[in-house]
């Protein structure tokens, strides 16, 4: 679940990065992960943003950087690591999206 205080914004992102919209309320909305996961967005005006608690991994880091950057958003540099590489953008609520590259082969 992450609280957001832009709600219609805060949707589209996540549909932006590939979540499919499985409903949408007022108060809330849920989305569908690669694997059947869930996210749940809660409307929340108030809500302090912060670093979201999960993370999201992609087949291509680097074209999803690009396709954020070309969106108007502004994720970090990729850090390379020994298992993964990660980098970080602020969604429209100003939560801390952390993506990083998948070692998944074959279908989920």
């Amino acid at each position: 679940m992450l609280n957001v205080s832009e709600f219609k914004k805060s949707l589209d992102f996540f549909e932006f990065v590939g979540m499919l919209k499985v409903a949408e309320f007022q108060e809330l909305a849920v989305l569908e992960l690669r694997g059947g996961t869930h996210l749940v967005l809660r409307n929340k005006p108030e809500a302090a943003p912060g670093q979201a608690s999960f993370d999201l991994m992609v087949d291509d880091l680097k074209a999803q950087q690009v396709a954020l950057q070309e969106a108007g958003y502004a994720p970090s540099e990729i850090r390379e690591g020994r298992i993964h590489s990660v980098f970080d953008v602020s969604e429209p609520s100003g939560n801390i999206i952390s993506f990083y590259d998948s070692h998944v082969v074959g279908p989920v």
